[in-house]
């Protein structure tokens, strides 16, 4: 048996290529499965960096932080551009092969949800379900202060006047948008060259939101472009459902307390 050259040893590449199993033969349907897969690992390797940022904020490492956070943004950029490929398809090329994805939805992906528990949106019912029959990532997400809880912990012990319920909150409970968080952001930013850490580390936080906007918003054209007015798969009522979760930002306070600077 001839051995299979090293780059496609390494990264399993034959195992890689078998995973695209299409259930018809429209057109599209392959390319739509490829993009599926490449969001997903793209989703892993911004979860990866993300993570790394966290643990150096344990450390106080916020030049570490930065850094990781730059490489999850410029991952989000490409995970943007997919939307880009799957803006190619028609929405007639779509509906040749819709009905045979049953209720699969991207939104039932965990390690999208994993994601956003991560950056810190934790609503209830969803770490409900994630605890009852989550997927084992989900539940060790949860267990773990989010990307933001580790920013406000941080940011505490460098001397700023954080809300004590901001940093005693249980990991797996939601932040809310509370007024002494926005003062510390405010303080900071009022005098960047004095709080110059806390100031690189704040922008990059909201570069990483910004992004993750971005590719909603950008889901949310291609959805509308495909879809109309239809329903979504897996239960959403498709382009209102992604029109209402466009509203949500994370790391709140950095966006609000913009309006009394």
């Amino acid at each position: 048996m001839t051995r299979a050259p090293e780059y496609v040893s390494y990264a399993q590449m034959d195992k890689l290529h078998e995973l695209q199993k299409p259930r018809s033969e429209a057109r599209g349907e392959l390319n739509f499965i490829l993009l599926s897969h490449v969001k997903e690992l793209l989703f892993r390797a911004i979860a990866d960096d993300l993570d790394h940022a966290r643990a150096a904020l344990d450390e106080d490492d916020a030049a570490g932080a930065c850094l990781a956070l730059s490489r999850a943004t410029r991952t989000q950029r490409v995970l943007v551009a997919c939307w880009e490929a799957m803006n190619g398809m028609s929405a007639d090329e779509f509906a040749e092969f819709r009905h045979v994805l049953n209720d699969a939805s991207g939104v039932q992906s965990f390690a999208y949800r994993a994601l956003e528990f991560l950056l810190g949106n934790r609503p209830r019912n969803q770490v409900e379900a994630a605890h009852d029959n989550g997927h084992p990532l989900l539940r060790r997400e949860l267990a773990k202060p989010s990307l933001y809880d580790a920013v406000l912990a941080y940011l505490a012990r460098q001397g700023y006047p954080v809300p004590t319920a901001c940093l005693d909150r249980a990991p797996a409970r939601q932040h809310e948008p509370n007024e002494g968080v926005e003062e510390v952001w405010l303080e900071i930013y009022r005098d960047p060259a004095k709080h110059h850490t806390a100031h690189r580390l704040a922008e990059a936080l909201l570069e990483v939101a910004y992004q993750f906007s971005h590719w909603r918003a950008t889901h949310l054209l291609v959805v509308e472009r495909m879809l109309g007015g239809k329903n979504g798969t897996g239960g959403t009522d498709g382009a209102p459902w992604l029109r209402a979760i466009n509203e949500h930002r994370f790391f709140p306070e950095l966006w609000t307390f913009r309006t009394r600077l």
